[in-house]
């Protein structure tokens, strides 16, 4: 080989060690990060609570660790906590004011069951636990009368 062709190689060689060095790209959850809040609603999933409701949208959406009511009142009874963010919610009720300053409360189960074992954690989360803006969130249903 000449001098030349060596340089080549080396340089290729050098170019080609330098890219498998480079840090891997950002992930979805850097992005989001970087983004802000993920909050979205989601078609054709599928929640069964307790009352034999069946939902097929739901807000995904980052939130705070929270308390589950069993109603959406602020004194009402804890039922379960959520604890993992971000959290599905199936639809939303207005209900009591909170610290939030506004009546919205959104309907979920609960990670980890507290009360009520029969209820399986499902109840309501005062809106400002969860990253929405503005509440109700655009494209989530109102719940069902009971």
């Amino acid at each position: 080989m000449t001098k030349m062709t060596n340089r080549f190689v080396g340089a290729v060689l050098a170019a080609a060690m330098a890219a498998l060095c480079l840090p891997a790209t950002a992930s979805a959850a850097d992005a989001t990060d970087a983004a802000g809040p993920v909050c979205y609603v989601r078609d054709n999933v599928r929640h069964t609570d307790v009352k034999g409701h069946t939902y097929t949208k739901d807000l995904y959406c980052e939130n705070a660790v929270a308390d589950v009511f069993a109603t959406p009142e602020v004194y009402g009874t804890v039922i379960a906590k959520l604890k993992t963010s971000p959290s599905w919610f199936v639809c939303w009720e207005s209900g009591d004011l909170h610290q939030g300053g506004n009546r919205i409360w959104y309907y979920t189960q609960g990670d980890e069951v507290t009360n009520w074992p029969l209820w399986k954690g499902w109840g309501y989360v005062p809106a400002f636990r969860i990253e929405t803006e503005p509440d109700p969130f655009p494209g989530v249903p109102a719940c069902l009368p009971s």
